[in-house]
């Protein structure tokens, strides 16, 4: 690989709980990527632009609030619409088992609770993108 692997972490809605994301974005600085961290009361189209923007590898969405379910297809949408077919979108969070599972088959990216070891997820990121980008 010619460069760090970039990753972009965001906060979508209202949701205003941010230090996991802080957490993860410090620990995958210190795996060697690069991060981007977009700070709070994102908007999905907001996400995805800046990861269109900044050329990223993953974009991981850090969610306690609820709206999974609304906020990851959404930003799946809009990657389609803008072709970000080979960037990852992952996360975590307070996402139920269930939820986590219908995500993945819509699309999503594996997803992680409270409380994984961050560098298990550094290794998911790394392994994603060794295997599905091309530089």
């Amino acid at each position: 690989m010619n460069r760090p692997i970039r990753v972009l972490v965001a906060k979508v809605g209202l949701d205003g709980h941010d230090r996991g994301a802080k957490v993860i974005a410090t620990a995958l600085r210190d795996a060697g990527m690069e991060v981007i961290y977009t700070g709070l009361r994102q908007t999905p189209e907001m996400v995805v632009n800046a990861a269109l923007q900044e050329d990223v590898d993953a974009i991981g969405v850090s969610i306690l609030s609820g709206a999974h379910l609304t906020v990851f297809p959404r930003i799946l949408s809009l990657m389609k619409e803008k072709n970000l077919n080979d960037v990852l979108l992952t996360g975590g969070g307070i996402i139920p088992d269930d939820d986590m599972e219908k995500l993945r088959e819509m699309g999503v990216g594996k997803l992680f609770p409270p409380g994984t070891n961050t560098s298990d997820i550094a290794g998911y990121i790394r392994e994603w993108v060794k295997e599905n980008r091309s530089f």
